[in-house]
């Protein structure tokens, strides 16, 4: 069980631009938005971490782009000074926690995520406390404040290795993500119990047109991120991570796969293995339209550009609340398996870098 139950009360963690900040309106649009953004990392020793899920030019920018495992991991060891998160907030909470002294910034601070809006802090407290005697893993996909109420935090890389190494004679309280939290109950045969959360973009792919796609493309193996329902992993050839996944499409034979996770990770793919087809798993209507996350896609050049100048939207975490969620990560991390030892490859540009 969780040392402290007792939610705690803290502002918000991101803190918008002020009044007198720089818009889009005071910049010169004739501007090279590329130049001007990689003057500013120069000039405010930043590092640029972009998750799988943005749109291909961010990635392209990025000096690192990866999962959620790979950049906690980046965020957790780098020098800079400022650290400019091209995803979402909680992982600019997460970069914020493992790097307090560093300015966090990040494009766009409604760019938050459907699994962690499906875990409110003070109910999740409520179900941890009538539960006191699960280890409480919690994804990472979570408020830094939930973070705070659980033992160990886990990504979609890390967490069945994780829950295979907890202690077999306890059960496990698992959230937000109830479809993550099944697979991981049938791949280990843990005693778990869930939160009922899910994530907008995996939960909408459809079994029937899935299986429709497959009957067009029978050769086409299927990738799937667990973060979907058992209908869409039942019928892959191949269930991970993000990073898993890319690994497993470009090192395998077929000319087409199937993928069953938000769609932008096809421009990593598209440059690691030019010469196959990508096809999305399908929503109910028979389309990838699904397929994009409507947060991820918050962030743009422009946006990431305003916040180096602004050094805005900034992350900021209550010393209190910082150290009870550090507690879970540092278990993470300390029990994850090692990274591969190759796991950084210089992107097509000469500047970003894809981490394993």
């Amino acid at each position: 069980m969780a040392a402290d139950m007792t939610p705690l009360i803290v502002p918000d963690t991101v803190i918008p631009a002020g009044p007198e900040a720089t818009s889009w309106t005071d910049v010169d649009p004739t501007i090279d938005l590329w130049a001007e953004i990689d003057r500013l990392r120069k000039e405010k020793n930043a590092v640029i971490l972009a998750h799988y899920y943005q749109d291909p030019e961010i990635q392209d920018l990025a000096d690192f782009v990866g999962d959620s495992l790979d950049l906690s991991r980046k965020a957790a060891a780098t020098e800079a000074d400022m650290i400019v998160f091209c995803g979402v907030r909680f992982m600019a909470e997460v970069a914020k926690i493992l790097s307090p002294t560093k300015t966090v910034v990040l494009p766009d601070l409604d760019a938050g995520c459907s699994l962690e809006e499906s875990c409110p802090p003070d109910d999740f407290a409520k179900f941890v406390a009538q539960h006191p005697d699960h280890i409480v893993v919690t994804y990472i996909n979570s408020s830094a404040r939930v973070k705070a109420l659980s033992d160990v935090i886990v990504t979609s890389s890390n967490a069945e290795h994780i829950v295979r190494n907890l202690p077999a004679d306890r059960p496990i309280l698992f959230a937000p993500d109830k479809h993550l939290g099944s697979y991981i109950q049938r791949q280990t045969g843990r005693d778990m119990i869930f939160w009922d959360g899910a994530c907008i973009v995996h939960d909408m792919f459809s079994e029937r047109e899935l299986v429709k796609l497959k009957a067009r493309h029978p050769d086409a193996p299927v990738a799937a991120h667990p973060e979907c329902h058992e209908g869409i992993l039942k019928h892959a050839d191949h269930v991970g991570s993000t990073r898993s996944i890319l690994d497993y499409v470009v090192e395998h034979p077929a000319d087409t796969v199937i993928v069953a996770t938000e769609q932008h990770i096809f421009h990593q793919m598209q440059k690691s293995a030019p010469g196959k087809t990508f096809l999305a798993a399908p929503g109910a209507d028979g389309t990838c339209n699904c397929a994009n996350c409507p947060y991820m896609e918050l962030n743009t050049l422009e946006k990431l550009y305003l916040s180096m100048v602004n050094e805005a939207p900034r992350v900021e975490i209550n010393e209190d609340l910082r150290l009870q969620a550090l507690k879970p990560l540092e278990k993470m991390l300390e029990m994850s398996p090692p990274a591969k030892a190759n796991q950084e490859t210089k992107s097509q540009n000469g500047k970003g870098k894809a981490a394993a």
